[in-house]
């Protein structure tokens, strides 16, 4: 039986519940009087069941899913506007002890190298982000209780929060490592992370035990439920995803949803964040092995029936995708990118020589920071490097009380107009800097407020001048 409110993994994540939504959806994709009955639902901002969006993603009525594309993107535009949040990823080391079938990291590939960078790397690594303009992180790590137990984790971070370069600084270090305790997600919400991000990769018991077959990682319990361990600990902000590809997308974005709505009903917060990655060529792997591929027009429905469903969740696809994949998800929900990426173990500060590869995956897009942003804001988005809320205290049962509302973007469109600023005045070119002045002076007369916009104009003038990490 379905019990969001349990604790185990296989109650909350119901395999038998699974099959029944996804054969109800079968049965009715084309019955348009409940498809009907699903969007006027979907208009009014709450989000919908599991069992709900199921139907939406398997529709097979093409007005119906023209009016889905077009409500998600209206969602996104409600409650996200048309701010987009960038971040990259930092990989410490790439030593792991598990067995994953799809990632070159596992244990059994003898010719990939292995890397852990020093304290001193990850100062190098740091600076060379903050020298693009990034002001918000994700380390990333292998599962190795010898080469990275969780004291080598704290002490990244650490370092990574010390570092002041120019006017450079991280202020937000987002922490993407393996299922672990309570005891160390109390130890990870003590050193100031950001969101804890842990993608499941699938679902399905079955075959997360086969994709899994030796490693900690092979405990399908102990993985689901590391989202209810870490908020136990304090940690409020989390981050669900799923690997496309690996099993049935249709299985894969029922179980995703059952997850954010047991998060919300045992501690009242759903996931901060969704990330949705699908399998990419990597050393060692060859994605044509899964048989669960997703097309690029499917994707593009899993995105825009996850923001209908979920509309207060940050979503986030990766440079995993092409300029062009990305500018269509951007429209459907996507609220966070990733740009200039290095998925290696290093890599900012120096190419790798490319004999000694440790990526991974491949990266499809492969733009500078610079032309990323260029580009958000000639497609009319505001690039942001905000990370207000998280040092400001809006996290958790706060943050979300106001996105359900819409009304983060009070915060939100402020903010990103005086990191955009920032980010322009230290590190843009002078054809980024151009179209950038002249969004940020647009933008400003759609603040409805004549305050806030006075204050926003006065910080403006301050960046400038020289001070820097202004924050509504």
């Amino acid at each position: 039986m379905y019990n969001p409110k349990s604790s185990k993994a296989e109650e909350f994540i119901s395999h038998e519940e699974i099959l029944e939504t996804l054969e109800y959806a079968e049965k009715n994709k084309n019955n348009i009087e409940l498809v009907d009955g699903i969007i006027e639902k979907a208009k009014l901002r709450k989000g919908l069941s599991h069992r709900e969006a199921a139907v939406l993603l398997d529709c097979e009525i093409e007005e119906k899913n023209k009016e889905i594309f077009k409500l998600a993107e209206q969602i996104k535009k409600d409650i996200y506007g048309n701010r987009i949040v960038l971040f990259a990823p930092l990989y410490l080391s790439n030593y792991c002890v598990n067995g994953c079938v799809y990632c070159p990291y596992h244990y059994q590939n003898k010719h990939i190298p292995r890397k852990k960078m020093t304290q001193d790397d990850v100062r190098r690594e740091v600076i060379a982000l903050q020298d693009m303009g990034h002001k918000r992180i994700a380390i990333e790590s292998g599962e190795d209780p010898v080469n990275n137990p969780i004291e080598y984790i704290l002490e990244c971070i650490n370092t990574i929060y010390s570092i002041k370069h120019k006017n450079g600084a991280i202020r937000r270090v987002n922490v993407n490592i393996a299922a672990t305790t309570v005891e160390n997600y109390r130890k990870l919400k003590d050193a100031g992370i950001g969101t804890y991000v842990l993608f499941q990769e699938t679902y399905n018991k079955e075959t997360y035990e086969k994709l899994h077959p030796t490693g900690p990682k092979h405990n399908y319990a102990f993985h689901t439920e590391a989202m209810d361990r870490a908020m136990l600990a304090g940690i409020d902000d989390v981050g669900l995803g799923v690997l496309f590809g690996l099993e049935s997308y249709r299985y894969e974005f029922t179980a995703l949803l059952m997850h954010a709505e047991h998060l919300e009903a045992v501690f009242g917060v759903g996931p901060h964040t969704i990330s949705v990655p699908r399998v990419r060529p990597a050393d060692d792997i060859d994605p044509s092995k899964f048989l669960n591929a997703v097309d690029d027009d499917t994707f593009a429905k899993i995105v825009a029936c996850i923001r209908i469903a979920v509309p207060y969740t940050g979503m986030i696809v990766s440079t995993r995708e092409s300029k062009e994949c990305r500018e269509r998800l951007l429209h459907l929900g996507v609220s966070q990118i990733s740009g200039g990426s290095k998925t290696s173990v290093g890599g900012y500060c120096e190419p790798e020589p490319e004999d000694e590869d440790t990526s991974q995956f491949d990266v499809n897009d492969r733009r500078t920071l610079d032309e990323v942003v260029k580009w958000l804001m000639e497609l009319g988005y505001i690039p942001s490097f905000c990370t207000a809320c998280y040092r400001e205290g809006r996290t958790g049962d706060r943050f979300m009380s106001l996105a359900k509302t819409g009304q983060i973007q009070n915060c939100c469109h402020p903010n990103a107009l005086l990191t955009l600023k920032e980010y322009l005045e230290d590190y843009a070119s002078p054809e980024t800097k151009a179209i950038g002045e002249a969004l940020i002076q647009k933008e400003i007369e759609n603040i409805p407020s004549e305050k806030v916009r006075s204050i926003v104009r006065e910080k403006l003038i301050k960046i400038s001048n020289g001070s820097r990490d202004f924050r509504l």
